[in-house]
């Protein structure tokens, strides 16, 4: 168990200090910015980059940069543009979920299955890209039809943002731009993050040093990942698996995800997935319907991923009112959709 562990909170810890980083070195207000200005003036051109820059910054950096880092950063720019807010709240937080399935560095709970599908001998992006692509289409298609009034708006086109110091601006560009095809490379993704995270650190520490903080390290995150660990492996050793077993079956795809779904949103994605694992673990098929239920199938209860709950408190800290009805009734039309899309396409 220490084995599968260890890497999946090394990495954690490392790509948490690239994104904090990289946001005070204004790596992400500056590519919004840039985001507004190619816009020129278009709102929907502008959500539509922005959904790009959701898409990249989930698939390479995690859910958790996207719904904690990019959240403040578009909601700020959506007040400043005098564009109704819950527009980019909703495409950061939904991305957050359904772009976390492509690659194993998306999502603490593909990080996890990345063990079991080098068990089974097979790849995980050639299981894996087919449903994360249909998720996200389906994602983009659904944010297009709800927020189609707030599309056909116009905006006049803000400066671009002071770079204090450029060094640390492009050298955390780069740490963040090459993560993506170190990422893929086929080595264990916590040795290209933690060399991400010292080179910054040591960029930090001779321009910066004041941006070098203990609250950079995740402790309460790493914390709380180690004891689901524990309680879940307790639950499974006293009768969890066999009642998820009966509940899930063991031939339909669909149901499995729809059963990791509820489970989710009931008590968080990564418990969801760490007590369910055993039901999907003879098959790479299952296995990614799995992922598929706990990462795309959270977004019901704002309390279905630790990024979710994340994404919230910034929405409040930006005054932007997200009530738990209007999370919920918007993500009861998104959820059936993307998962049966997702595993039909898988």
């Amino acid at each position: 168990m220490v084995e599968r562990i260890a890497p999946v909170l090394v990495f954690l810890v490392a790509v948490t200090v690239i994104a904090e980083l990289a946001d005070q070195a204004k790596v992400f207000d500056v590519a919004a910015r840039e985001a507004a200005h190619l816009a020129r003036g278009r709102v929907w051109r502008l959500w539509l980059l922005v959904v790009a820059l959701a898409t990249v910054l989930t698939i390479v950096l995690s859910l958790d940069t996207c719904a904690v880092l990019l959240t403040p950063v578009v909601l700020s720019m959506a007040r400043q543009l005098d564009i109704p807010p819950k527009l980019f709240a909703f495409t950061t937080v939904w991305l957050a979920g359904t772009a976390s399935l492509l690659l194993p560095v998306s999502n603490l709970t593909n990080l996890l299955a990345l063990h079991q599908f080098r068990q089974l001998n097979t790849s995980y992006l050639s299981v894996s890209w087919r449903p994360a692509i249909t998720a996200i289409v389906i994602t983009v298609a659904l944010l297009a039809a709800l927020f189609h009034r707030d599309l056909r708006r116009t905006y006049d086109v803000p400066p671009t943002p002071l770079v204090e110091d450029r060094v640390l601006f492009w050298g955390s560009a780069a740490v963040c731009l090459l993560m993506g095809p170190a990422f893929v490379s086929g080595i264990d993704v916590a040795w290209p993050a933690s060399a991400g995270a010292i080179v910054l650190v040591a960029l930090f520490a001779v321009r910066r040093r004041s941006g070098l903080r203990w609250s950079l390290v995740p402790y309460k995150l790493v914390v709380g990942v180690v004891v689901l660990f524990a309680v879940v492996g307790f639950l499974s050793d006293h009768g969890l698996e066999d009642l998820l077993h009966r509940v899930a079956g063991s031939t339909s795809e669909l149901r499995l995800s729809f059963t990791a779904a509820v489970g989710a949103n009931l008590f968080d994605n990564l418990p969801a997935y760490l007590a369910m694992e055993p039901v999907a673990s003879n098959s790479p098929h299952r296995m990614m319907a799995l992922l598929i239920g706990v990462n795309c199938g959270c977004l019901l209860t704002l309390w279905g991923s630790l990024a979710t709950l994340l994404w919230r408190a910034r929405c409040d800290a930006a005054r932007v009112d997200i009530s738990w009805w209007s999370f919920f009734w918007r993500g009861l039309i998104l959820t059936p959709l993307v998962i049966t899309g997702a595993v039909l396409a898988l």
